[in-house]
């Protein structure tokens, strides 16, 4: 059971100047030092949390995602990230996950953020998305998705639940509690990317980007509030023992998603 070198990007976003921010992180993946299989950027990376979608968005088969291609290319390793994107004349909030050869699958948000407006510009999502990579199954989800534990529920048994996200200060503490506790219930690794510093709306941004394994301890070193890179290894071996160990999943209500 291979581990799976994970590569977290907290960075400050420019607002809704996606070239910009494709060379920013460009620049920071080119950054890293250490081997990693996995590298993962915050929510609407390219803009920052805009209610903008008519200017902004790109196409299904835009820039950003001809960039997170070729940049997958290069290092030979998976990038995931959401952007906004138009497809049939409704916008989306739309993560990609894109592997290492160019191939890539997408996840729609299932909970736009009411209490921004997300609701009136974006359509939400109704799909799950699990990604088998390098022997692991991987379940993205975006920002408020977090508050929703019955969509993050480990009923396929998977390894890694990430979220990426714009979480703002005056509510980071919910996000440090709730991270640490989808990992627990879910006895999967728990890695969350938030961005920081002050978006074009004024709301500020303070990160606290972290990586939980399945017992909810953290295991990312970086507690900085600013920009870093951080690079953790993910043990299959660790997580297949402490299931075994503690079989709590087994002991699961059953229950259907609509």
């Amino acid at each position: 059971m291979k581990p799976l070198s994970v590569t977290i990007i907290q960075s400050d976003l420019h607002w809704e100047n996606p070239k910009a921010n494709r060379l920013n992180f460009s620049n920071k993946i080119q950054s890293i030092t250490e081997n990693t299989d996995l590298v993962i950027l915050p929510e609407m990376f390219t803009t920052g949390f805009s209610m903008h979608a008519e200017s902004l968005a790109e196409a299904p088969h835009g820039e950003t995602l001809s960039w997170m291609i070729s940049e997958a290319k290069k290092y030979d390793l998976a990038i995931t990230g959401s952007i906004i994107v138009k497809e049939n004349d409704r916008f989306y909030n739309r993560l990609y996950f894109v592997f290492p050869n160019g191939e890539f699958k997408q996840y729609d948000k299932r909970h736009a953020f009411t209490l921004a407006g997300e609701h009136h510009t974006y359509t939400a999502g109704k799909k799950q998305l699990f990604v088998d990579y390098r022997g692991w199954k991987i379940f993205p989800l975006i920002c408020y998705d977090l508050r929703f534990p019955v969509w993050a529920r480990n009923v396929a048994e998977y390894d890694l639940l990430l979220y990426v996200a714009n979480w703002p200060v005056k509510r980071i503490m919910a996000w440090d509690t709730l991270l640490k506790a989808r990992a627990i219930e879910n006895m999967a690794y728990c890695v969350g990317v938030n961005r920081v510093g002050l978006d074009g709306n004024g709301h500020e941004y303070s990160g606290h980007s972290a990586i939980f394994d399945v017992l909810g301890k953290q295991i990312s070193k970086n507690g900085s509030e600013k920009e870093f890179v951080e690079t953790v290894s993910l043990s299959k071996e660790y997580l297949s023992n402490q299931r075994k160990k503690l079989p709590f999943l087994n002991d699961g209500d059953l229950f259907a998603i609509e």
